[in-house]
C-alpha cells in the first residue's frame, strides 16, 4: 500500500495542521511532515524495477462496480520521477514561504498538503474517473492559494486560471464517459480502467477531423494543452504567476504544469496513436511557436517575475516538441525536461520571491548593482540562470539536447527553428542578469534607509538542494534516465499497440512486464 500512503498521507497532514493548537509552530510542523512524505517516497526505489516497462506496486479494487470505476494506482518509469519531484519540492516550498506567508499560515499549509495529494494522485491514478477526480481536485487549493495569498489582481488571475482549466476538463470528462461506453460495447462490461482503454480499437478514418479517434484525441489534448500551457492557450499563466505568492508560483511551475505534459505521455499518445501521429505536425508547430514567442515576449518584460513566467511558456514548448517527435531521444528528453523545468524555474521563482521580500518590487529598472551588496544571492542566481539557459554540465543542457536530437531525427525543420529559442533564451536571461546585478545601481539599491541584506541560513538551506540537483542531473543524467528507459522504449516501440500490463511480484524483465501481446 505504499502508493496509497504516498498519495493520501498529505491529506492526513492537512488535517493535523488544521487542528494543531499552537499557531507559532505550524511552519515547523508542516516542514517536518513534508520531510516525512519525501523520505517515504524515496522508499519507492527499494521496490521499483527499472528494467520493467509495466505498472508496478499496483493497488486495485472495485470502487463503483455498476460503472466499472476502480480504485486503481500504479507506477512506472514515466511517473516515478514526477512523484519524487512533487515530494522533493514540497518541503523546499514550505521552507521558502517562512517569511512570505505571514497571514492565515495554517490555511496555507492545509491547502498545500491537499494540493500535494491531488498532484500525486494525478500521476499515479490508472482509472480514468479516479484520475479525473484528482485532476479537478488540484484546482481547488490552487484557487485559494492565488485568491487569498496573491497580489492585488489575485481575484482576476485565479478566476481566469479556474475557467481556462475547467473549460478544457469538461471536454475530457465527456470523452472519458464515451470511452467507458465503448468498453461496454467491446467487452460487455463497462470499465474506466486505463488498461482497458488501451485495448480499444477506436476508428480513425483518413485523418479527417471528424473521425472518432481524432475527436477523442482533441478532447483530451485540449485539457492537457491548457494545463501545460501551450501557445495560444497560455494567457492565464503569466497572470497566475505574477499574482500568486512565491510558493504558489513554485508549485505551479514546478509540478502542476507537468500534469499536462504527463497527460500527453500517459493518455493522449498511447490511447490515440493514429490521431497522434497524424496531428503531430500541429503540436510540433505549436511547441516551436511557443518556444520562440515565449522567448521574444520575455525579452520586453519590465517585471522580472513576468519574464520568468514567459520563459516558462518557452521551455514547456520544448517538452511538447520532444513528446511528439515519437522517438526515444525526444520522449526521454521531454520527460527529463519536465524535471529540469521543475528545478530550474522553481528555483528562479524562489530567488525572485527572496528579493521581493526585501524590496517589495519586481521592476527590473529599479534594480542594478545587486552583485555588490548581495554576493551570495548573486552566485545562486547565476547558477540557476546557467541552468535555465541550458549551459553544458547543468540539468537544462541534457534535456534540451535530447529533445533537439529527437526533433532533428523526426522533423528537422522544427529543430532548426527551435534552436533559435536556445539563443533567445540566453539573450533575455543574461540581459536580465546583467541589468539586475551589474547595471547602474537603481533606487532600491541606493536606498540607505532600507539597506539590503544577503541570504540568511534558512534561505541558503532552501537553495542548496536545488543547486545540487542542477549539477547532479547535469553531470550524471543516467542516474535518472535509466529508471525511465524501459517505459519510454516500450511506449515508442508499441504506440500502435500499447498494452501496458501489471507487473506481478517477481517479474524483473521487460518481457515479463509486457506479457504476451
Amino acid at each position: 500500500m505504499i502508493l496509497s500512503s504516498i498519495v493520501f498521507l498529505p491529506l492526513l497532514f492537512a488535517l493535523i495542521v488544521a487542528v494543531w493548537p499552537k499557531s507559532n509552530t505550524i511552519r515547523h510542523l508542516a516542514l517536518g511532515l513534508s520531510v516525512i512524505e519525501f523520505l517515504l517516497s524515496l522508499a519507492l526505489f527499494q521496490q521499483f524495477d527499472p528494467n520493467s516497462a509495466g505498472l508496478q506496486m499496483v493497488e486495485k479494487f472495485m470502487w463503483i462496480e455498476r460503472f466499472g470505476i476502480q480504485y486503481f494506482m500504479g507506477i512506472d518509469g514515466i511517473s516515478l520521477w514526477l512523484v519524487l519531484l512533487t515530494t522533493f519540492l514540497t518541503p523546499i516550498i514550505i521552507l521558502a514561504s517562512w517569511a512570505s506567508i505571514s497571514e492565515r499560515v495554517k490555511g496555507f499549509h492545509v491547502a498545500l498538503f491537499v494540493l500535494q495529494t491531488a498532484m500525486l494522485g494525478t500521476f499515479l491514478a490508472m482509472d480514468a474517473v479516479f484520475f479525473y477526480v484528482f485532476w479537478e481536485l488540484s484546482l481547488v487549493p490552487m484557487y485559494f492559494m492565488v485568491g487569498i495569498w496573491g497580489g492585488s489582481r489575485r481575484i482576476y488571475a485565479t478566476v481566469k486560471f479556474f475557467i481556462y482549466t475547467m473549460a478544457g476538463s469538461v471536454l475530457m470528462l465527456v470523452a472519458i464517459i464515451y470511452m467507458m461506453y465503448l468498453t461496454q460495447e467491446a467487452t460487455g462490461q463497462m470499465s474506466a480502467s486505463l488498461l482497458d482503454f488501451y485495448k480499444l480499437q477506436i476508428p480513425f478514418v483518413g485523418g479527417t477531423f471528424f473521425s472518432l479517434q481524432t475527436l477523442l484525441f482533441f478532447a483530451f489534448a485540449l485539457a492537457f494543452a491548457i494545463k501545460v500551457p501551450v501557445f495560444p492557450l497560455h494567457t492565464w499563466l503569466p497572470d497566475a504567476h505574477v499574482e500568486a505568492p512565491t510558493p504558489g508560483s513554485v508549485i505551479l511551475a514546478g509540478v502542476m504544469l507537468k500534469m499536462g505534459t504527463y497527460g500527453f505521455m500517459r493518455w493522449v499518445i498511447p490511447l490515440f496513436p493514429e490521431a497522434s501521429e497524424y496531428w503531430a505536425w500541429l503540436f510540433m508547430l505549436i511547441g516551436t511557436v511557443g518556444i520562440i514567442y515565449g522567448a521574444l515576449v520575455a525579452m520586453v518584460q519590465p517585471d522580472v517575475k513576468k519574464l520568468v513566467a514567459y520563459s516558462s511558456v518557452s521551455h514547456m514548448g520544448y517538452i511538447l516538441l520532444g513528446l511528439f517527435a515519437f522517438n526515444a531521444y525526444g520522449m526521454a528528453g521531454g520527460l527529463y525536461q519536465m524535471l529540469n523545468h521543475g528545478i530550474s524555474t522553481g528555483a528562479l521563482f524562489i530567488l525572485i520571491g527572496m528579493i521581493y521580500e526585501r524590496t517589495h518590487s519586481r521592476e527590473i529598472s529599479k534594480y542594478g548593482g545587486l552583485a555588490g551588496v548581495l554576493p551570495i544571492f548573486t552566485i545562486f542566481f547565476f547558477i540557476i540562470t546557467l541552468s535555465s539557459i541550458a549551459v553544458p554540465l547543468t540539468n537544462g543542457f541534457v534535456g534540451e539536447f535530447l529533445i533537439l536530437l529527437g526533433t532533428f531525427k523526426a522533423e528537422p525543420v522544427f529543430a532548426y527553428f527551435a534552436i533559435s529559442g536556445v539563443v533567445l533564451g540566453a539573450v533575455y536571461m543574461l540581459w536580465m542578469f546583467k541589468r539586475v546585478f551589474f547595471g547602474e545601481q537603481g533606487e532600491l539599491v541606493k536606498d540607505e534607509h532600507h539597506p539590503l541584506h544577503d541570504l540568511n541560513a534558512r534561505e541558503i538551506a532552501v537553495l542548496v538542494p536545488m543547486v545540487i540537483m542542477v549539477f547532479w542531473m547535469g553531470l550524471f543524467p543516467n542516474h535518472f534516465l535509466n529508471y525511465s528507459k524501459a517505459s519510454i522504449d516500450y511506449l515508442v516501440n508499441n504506440r500502435s499497440n500499447y498494452n501496458l500490463t501489471i507487473v506481478e511480484p517477481g517479474a524483473t524483465t521487460v518481457q515479463q512486464a509486457q506479457g504476451d501481446n
